[in-house]
């Protein structure tokens, strides 16, 4: 996959079959999308080209709105969408000036005289331009004027459920990350930092890696202990991480901790990727640390249950 940093860097092509949006999650829904742009560049001998934007749209047109929280780093994204066999991903600088484009102009102006569509795919719900004035309506109207063909694909279900970047962002602040995993198609995952904590894990006997997400805009899963799986170097490791402010120890700071089953190597000052298998419970007081102590072993029997199956 050849990967460029804006639509100045891409060279027009004479066939190009193309989709755009967001993709935040590259979930399930995206995935058809991308299916299909596949298919119908194989059809036609053109080659696939995915046009997608950073930042977020939101955080540049709503600035002041801190809530929203992205399932995937730009790092992620690029990589969840390479392994799906994009021939060309433009990442696009999404600006102030970029958005004022209206829904024709960025059809006229992007679309057909920058990247050359031929064909283009779009899904269900897709909004463009303007104040997100395109819609599925205005390309059929414009499709044939400019010399593409237009094709929309359809929602994907899940067990009677349209997959949206919203529904799994709901599902991961309710801490149910085994079904956002079942709409993302994929582990959910956070990629981060190993810093040095207070040793406090270690003296109940469930030493941690603590970890500091690399993207502040990265949402991390609702508090509780989880079944994980983690990887360091590029090998995978069994554990179980901890989301929450320790109530135990009267605790206030907000923490992501990771207890690796049979680890004992110093990984302080390297990036580890975290992936969520199974939310095991919330997060508790205990009376004693020896009974936080006493559950832990039995997150631990049930961690190593779920990750077993």
């Amino acid at each position: 996959m050849k990967k460029y940093n804006s639509i100045n860097e891409f060279q027009k092509k004479g066939n190009a079959v193309v989709t755009t949006g967001t993709f935040d999650g590259v979930h399930l829904g995206h995935r058809k999308i991308i299916s299909r742009l596949r298919e119908i560049a194989e059809q036609q001998g053109g080659e696939t080209v995915v046009l997608t934007f950073y930042p977020h749209p939101r955080m540049v047109l709503h600035p002041d709105d801190h809530g929203l929280k992205l399932l995937n780093t730009l790092e992620e994204r690029i990589s969840l969408i390479e392994k799906l066999g994009v021939d060309h991903l433009i990442v696009q600088p999404f600006t102030k000036e970029f958005s004022e484009q209206s829904s024709p102009e960025f059809v006229n102006n992007i679309l057909v005289n920058t990247l050359g569509v031929k064909a283009l795919v779009i899904g269900y719900d897709h909004h463009f331009g303007k104040d997100r004035e395109g819609t599925y309506r205005e390309l059929e109207r414009l499709a044939p004027v400019c010399g593409f063909v237009l094709e929309e694909v359809k929602e994907e279900i899940v067990n009677g459920v349209a997959v949206s970047s919203t529904k799994i962002r709901r599902a991961l602040v309710e801490g149910n990350v085994s079904y956002a995993n079942e709409l993302l198609g994929y582990e959910y995952m956070l990629t981060g930092t190993v810093v040095k904590g207070d040793g406090v894990g270690r003296k109940i006997g469930y030493p941690t890696a603590n970890i500091v997400p690399q993207d502040k805009f990265k949402l991390v899963p609702a508090d509780g202990i989880y079944a994980v799986q983690i990887k360091i170097d590029e090998q995978r490791f069994n554990g179980m991480l901890y989301i929450g402010n320790r109530p135990t120890f009267g605790k206030t700071q907000h923490m992501i901790e990771v207890n690796i089953f049979d680890f004992e190597k110093d990984i302080y000052g390297k990036d580890i990727i975290v992936y969520f298998r199974k939310r095991i419970r919330d997060d508790e007081r205990f009376s004693s640390p020896e009974e936080l102590s006493g559950q832990l072993a039995n997150d631990k029997l049930d961690a190593i249950k779920i990750l077993g199956q």
